[in-house]
């Protein structure tokens, strides 16, 4: 499996995995137990998004278009999104 995004928290991995697994993906979290070490800190690189490795190019694709969609006008996120690892 590979590792093709770093989601920016667990609500974004979790997510992020129910969408590919709508589109026939199958994707992991790792790292999510790395978090309760270190409480609600901002901690970059800990959570990953894993893909197999015939899938990676279609899963970046999706998540693509997930990060490029445009909010509702008023209900703009005040966060960054994750990184998208090529």
């Amino acid at each position: 499996m590979l590792r093709i995004y770093e989601p920016r928290d667990l609500m974004e991995a979790q997510m992020l995995v129910g969408m590919l697994e709508t589109e026939g993906i199958e994707a992991r979290v790792v790292g999510s137990d790395l978090l309760g070490a270190i409480g609600e800190l901002p901690a970059l690189g800990l959570l990953g998004l894993l893909v197999a490795a015939e899938q990676a190019e279609r899963a970046r694709s999706l998540i693509a278009a997930y990060n490029a969609a445009l909010p509702v006008p008023g209900d703009e996120p005040d966060h960054e999104q994750g990184t998208l690892l090529c």
